[in-house]
């Protein structure tokens, strides 16, 4: 059973008619975890953006995104400001963007599980707190206090997967998760992704042009190149057989980096 079905999504700058995203179509099944892999300027991170519309206004967008039964594209900006949060979480690639720098992070939380729970602040502390606990955070008490700026970024991944442990959305949208992290916290941060499935059983969507990252997080994949889906299928096919030159280049430059970094470290 499908959850989201996106048909013939194109995206293109309304100023200079620049098509960006190119009559892209796919599928995620319930519980499944899909992968878009491509470089910087694939187009990628506008398709994840488009799905709960939160691309700039300068873009235009066509095409249905289906989800669980309800065509997202024919929704009102307030419908589909209920849907982004607790039916549909954006994890970002920068931390920091997704919290108001001029307020501690907790009221963040509680503003968030006050709009679509109804929660109180008391009652929306506690699963935070619990939560937090959960993804390895330690004082949990003392972050609520804190200012964005105070903690690094992949404590505020950490949070932001807290967060949709605690809202148990249907679909996770993770863009480029762990890009800005350093290799110890990107690990640490795959590891809560691991668990947040296991967890709550969300669908997720993971972009990222880390073939390392997606091996071990992803059911399928969508290779995407200039704004064209160019191969798609299970992580086993693509990393074993994949069938599109770019995606065979994309496979080569991942083993010649791996084996230069052991090189190095069997030098070092």
């Amino acid at each position: 059973m499908n959850i989201l079905e996106v048909e013939q999504l194109s995206i293109w700058d309304q100023h200079s008619g620049k098509a960006l995203v190119h009559d892209s179509s796919f599928q995620l099944r319930k519980g499944s975890c899909l992968a878009i892999v491509g470089e910087s300027g694939s187009g990628k991170s506008l398709t994840c953006r488009a799905l709960t519309r939160l691309n700039p206004k300068s873009l235009a967008q066509s095409g249905k995104i289906v989800f669980k039964g309800i065509d997202l594209t024919t929704l009102s900006e307030a419908e589909i400001r209920q849907k982004r949060g607790k039916e549909i979480a954006m994890i970002m690639q920068n931390g920091m963007s997704a919290f108001d720098p001029s307020c501690v992070v907790g009221v963040h939380f509680r503003e968030t599980l006050g709009q679509h729970l109804g929660w109180k602040r008391r009652v929306a502390d506690d699963h935070m707190i619990k939560a937090m606990e959960r993804v390895m955070l330690q004082k949990p008490v003392e972050l609520l206090r804190k200012y964005p700026h105070e903690l690094s970024g992949g404590m505020l991944q950490r949070m932001m997967i807290a967060l949709a442990i605690v809202l148990e959305p249907d679909l996770i949208i993770a863009d480029e998760p762990t890009t800005a992290l350093d290799t110890i916290s990107q690990y640490e941060v795959i590891q809560q992704f691991l668990l947040l499935r296991q967890t709550i059983g969300s669908s997720m969507i993971f972009v990222s042009h880390d073939l390392g990252v997606v091996r071990q997080i992803a059911d399928e994949v969508l290779i995407m190149r200039s704004g064209e889906i160019v191969e798609r299928g299970t992580t086993h096919h693509i990393f074993t057989n994949a069938q599109h030159e770019y995606t065979r280049y994309l496979m080569a430059t991942r083993a010649t980096l791996s084996d230069h970094f052991r090189q190095l470290m069997e030098g070092s």
